[in-house]
């Protein structure tokens, strides 16, 4: 296969090669990033998203034109190196937005809605937990934690967390 092949007339399938073929992605003046689909053609701003972000980050990749489209599919994430995967990881920070939660501090209540005051890796919160429901188990002892403004937090452990944290996060699972 070809590092840009075209698998339908509006998708192109981006692939890694041994010989170092990568998509040609750049950024424009405003900051958007940029496909190329062929040498000749106009670049066609794209944005990113990850076809299994929370259980397998590193893999597929749908690159997504204006109109909402699949402009580009990158199969593995982790298969790229270089300026491309730089452009790659920075934009996708820019838009995923997920705090780690290192400690649960204190919880109004144990039934729901009830406000948790959180330590993240991005510093002290507090989230309002709607239902038990909104506490999703991701595998390997991570959970997910959707609050009531739809910000999902990460537990990338649960038998990391301090035995605190774990006595109170109990009580919801």
């Amino acid at each position: 296969m070809s590092p840009l092949t075209a698998s339908a007339p509006s998708t192109l399938v981006v692939t890694a090669t041994a010989s170092g073929a990568v998509p040609d992605l750049s950024r424009d003046a405003h900051g958007r990033l940029l496909l190329r689909r062929a040498p000749d053609a106009e670049p066609l701003p794209v944005l990113p998203v990850r076809a299994f972000g929370l259980s397998d980050p590193g893999g597929g990749l749908s690159l997504v034109g204006p109109d909402g489209h699949e402009a580009g599919w990158i199969p593995r994430l982790d298969a790229l190196a270089g300026p491309v995967r730089a452009l790659l990881d920075e934009e996708l920070a820019r838009r995923e937005f997920a705090p780690r939660i290192e400690a649960l501090e204190a919880v109004s209540t144990f039934g729901t809605p009830s406000t948790w005051r959180v330590r993240t890796d991005r510093g002290t919160a507090d989230l309002v937990l709607k239902a038990e429901e909104d506490i999703r188990r991701l595998g390997d002892g991570a959970l997910l934690v959707t609050d009531s403004h739809g910000i999902g937090y990460r537990i990338a452990d649960v038998r990391a967390l301090d035995r605190r944290s774990r006595k109170l996060l109990e009580r919801f699972l």
